[in-house]
C-alpha cells in the first residue's frame, strides 16, 4: 500500500536491522500485508511478522499426508532464501526499509512493516495483488491523464505504463526521501523518462489534501483535472481518516473530468477476524468497510466494489461511476486482468 501522510503524522520507533546484512528465513515466511508467494519458502500476508502455518489437506489419506509432509520439508530445506536489507532510514513521515530477495524487492513503511510497493525481478510483471487491478482503469475511462495519490515505490505506475505506454501519469507522494529511495531502488527514474509512445510519469511531492493543491492553487487550469485518479493512501496500516468522510470525496470529485472515475484501495475491515463466519448479505460485506461506506454516500447509485481473494490480500477495492460493461472491459485488458475485472459488482443502497 503506497503511503501518503500528513505533517502531524507521528513516527513510532522501529528497530532497524543492520544495513547490508543478510538474514535467513526459517522454513516458511515473514508476513507482510500483501499475500503472495515470493518463493516456495516465503509467504507474505496481512499485518503480522509471525510465521504462517502450513496449509493442511484434510482429504488426503494418512500415508499421503506423511509423504506430502516429507516432500514439503525437503522443499523448505532446499529453498530457504536469504533476504537483504538494502536500506533503512527514518524520514519526517516514515520509517523506510527496502528489502531484497532473489525474486522481488519490497518497500516496508512505518512501525507495522507493511509492504507498500513490490518490484518483481525477471519477466514477471504482475504482483497477484491489488496493484494489478489499478492497471485496468485506463480501459474504462476516456483517454486522458491519470493521477496516483500515494505513489510509494511506484508499483502501480510501472504496471500502468507497461500496459498503457502512451499514458500521462501524475504520481503524488508526500515523502521526498521516499521518492529518492524509489528512484534509487525501484526504477522510478525510468518511469520519469518518456516512452516511445509518449507516456511518462510526472512525480509531485506534496500533500494532496492541502488547500494549495486545489483548483485555485498550484494546478489551476485544465492540467489540474484528471480522467482517472487512483487512491492508495495509508498510514500505520490504515486508510487515512479523511477518506472515511463523505465530504472528502465530494471535494476530491471536483478534480475529475467528465466521465472520470476514482479507483480506490479501501483496505480491509477493522477488527475482522479470520475465523468468523462471512456476513449474511452482500450489503453487509461492503458496508463493514468504512471507506466504501463513505463513498456510497458521496456517489449514491454510482459505486462498484470488489474484494480481493484471501490469497491475494483481501483488500476491498472501490470504483466510482456506473458499473462498466464487464465483458467489454475484460476484452480490453490482458490476462490475468481479463478475469479479475469480471468480479466487480455494484454497491446497493439496500440489502
Amino acid at each position: 500500500m503506497a503511503s501518503l501522510a500528513f505533517t502531524s503524522f507521528m513516527i513510532h520507533p522501529l528497530p532497524f536491522p543492520p544495513l547490508n546484512t543478510k538474514t535467513k528465513t526459517n522454513n516458511s515466511c515473514f508476513c507482510f500485508p500483501v499475500c503472495r508467494f515470493v518463493s516456495s519458502s516465503e509467504k507474505f500476508n496481512f499485518f503480522s511478522l509471525s510465521p504462517l502455518p502450513k496449509p493442511t489437506h484434510a482429504t488426503a489419506s494418512s500415508s499421503d499426508q506423511h509423504s506430502q509432509q516429507h516432500e514439503e520439508e525437503e522443499d523448505n530445506d532446499n529453498n530457504d532464501e536469504n533476504f537483504e536489507v538494502l536500506t533503512a532510514i527514518r524520514s519526517k513521515f516514515n520509517d523506510i526499509v527496502i528489502v531484497d530477495t532473489s525474486t522481488s524487492r519490497m518497500l516496508l513503511l512505518d512501525h507495522t512493516n507493511n509492504v507498500h510497493s513490490i518490484l518483481n525481478k525477471g519477466l514477471q510483471k504482475w504482483t497477484d495483488c491489488y496493484w494489478d487491478e489499478f492497471a485496468s482503469l485506463p480501459a474504462i475511462v476516456p483517454k486522458g491523464p491519470i493521477a496516483i495519490y500515494g505513489l510509494g515505490g511506484g508499483t502501480a505506475a510501472h504496471l500502468l505504463l507497461d500496459l498503457w505506454p502512451s499514458l500521462q501519469l501524475e504520481g503524488w507522494e508526500i515523502d521526498e526521501i521516499l521518492i529518492d529511495k524509489a528512484r534509487d531502488y525501484f526504477g522510478l527514474l525510468d518511469l520519469e523518462k518518456p516512452t516511445e509512445a509518449g507516456g511518462v510519469l510526472h512525480v509531485c511531492i506534496g500533500d494532496v489534501f492541502s488547500p494549495s493543491e486545489t483548483v485555485a492553487g498550484r494546478y489551476a487550469g485544465e492540467i489540474y483535472f484528471k480522467i482517472g485518479i487512483i487512491i492508495d493512501l495509508f498510514s500505520e496500516g490504515k486508510v487515512l481518516e479523511q477518506l472515511q468522510e463523505p465530504a472528502t470525496w465530494l471535494k476530491l470529485k471536483e478534480r475529475l473530468m467528465p466521465n472520470g472515475r476514482f479507483m480506490i484501495n479501501c483496505g480491509g475491515i477493522v477488527g475482522e477476524a479470520s475465523d468468523t463466519s462471512p456476513p449474511k448479505s452482500v450489503h453487509d460485506r461492503w458496508m463493514q468497510n468504512s471507506t466504501i461506506k463513505a463513498l456510497s454516500e458521496a456517489f449514491p447509485g454510482e459505486l462498484c466494489w470488489k474484494r480481493m481473494p484471501k490469497r491475494n490480500g483481501e483488500n476491498f477495492l472501490a470504483l466510482t461511476g456506473p458499473l462498466p460493461d464487464l465483458s467489454l472491459w475484460s476484452d480490453n485488458v490482458p490476462s490475468p486482468l481479463s478475469e479479475n475485472v469480471k468480479q466487480w459488482k455494484p454497491c446497493s443502497s439496500s440489502p
